[in-house]
């Protein structure tokens, strides 16, 4: 079993910049993939920006060049960096994991932190 709990969200004014940390118990190094997701009231969670555990990064168009996924599997870390946070980036953040055993795949989510930009 694997418990995922993020921190560092916050109020933030636009055009500045949270690093969210996602800290997993169980060692995350089997973890094959890990993500943010967000979510916006009224609207649909929606992936933010994935990793592999070897690494490979993808992200959505419109966070492209400003947050940067990372992850330590000696700290079971994983980190989102959102730098010139615009106001549409405000909404609830969910750390996301998967893991395989056999050919079962386990889906975890952190309860979420909250994101919110001023003006």
């Amino acid at each position: 079993q694997v418990q995922l709990v993020e921190s560092g969200g916050g109020l933030v004014q636009a055009g500045g910049s949270l690093r969210l940390s996602c800290v997993a118990t169980g060692t995350i190094s089997s973890i094959k993939t890990m993500g943010w997701f967000r979510q916006a009231p009224g609207k649909q969670r929606e992936l933010v920006a994935g990793i592999t555990s070897d690494g490979s990064t993808n992200y959505a168009d419109s966070v492209k060049g400003r947050f940067r996924i990372s992850r330590d599997n000696t700290k079971n870390t994983m980190y989102l960096r959102m730098n010139n946070l615009k106001h549409e980036d405000a909404g609830v953040y969910y750390c996301y994991g998967n893991q395989w055993v056999a050919t079962m795949r386990y889906d975890y989510w952190g309860q979420g932190t909250q994101v919110t930009v001023s003006s």
